[in-house]
């Protein structure tokens, strides 16, 4: 009996052995970046004096008006500035250069311009 013991152990550590070139170890877990973090915009909901100023002084010089850049420069909602261009349209400040679904698109008014101001708000009679 003792001669087969010694037998199994002889080819006991030959199957315990590691393989040549092993791994080396427990491979890392992939940590997954949090993503870009935008800051909040904290923009105006109602046009304030100095707001309302700005908008009929600088915005008419744009040279591309959209409710974007509008919203971006002055710091209001995208709302407020789509309201906004359509007054300044109305009065003949801006020019429409496209309407195609939600973008709307105006430039600046230039002297040739002014024949083309909608009139259709100033006779329309309120319920």
């Amino acid at each position: 009996k003792k001669v087969d013991k010694a037998a199994s152990k002889a080819t006991k550590p030959t199957a315990g052995k590691p393989k040549k070139g092993g791994s080396g170890g427990k491979a890392k877990k992939k940590k997954w970046s949090k993503g870009k973090v935008r800051d909040k915009l904290n923009n105006l909901i109602l046009f304030d004096k100095s707001t309302y100023d700005k908008l009929y002084k600088e915005v008419p010089s744009y040279k591309l008006i959209t409710p974007s850049v509008v919203s971006e420069r002055l710091k209001v909602r995208g709302s407020l500035a789509k309201q906004a261009l359509r007054e300044l349209h109305l009065k003949g400040l801006i020019r429409m250069v496209s309407k195609r679904n939600s973008q709307l698109i105006y430039t600046r008014a230039t002297k040739g311009d002014k024949d083309d101001v909608p009139a259709a708000t100033e006779a329309a009679p309120s319920p």
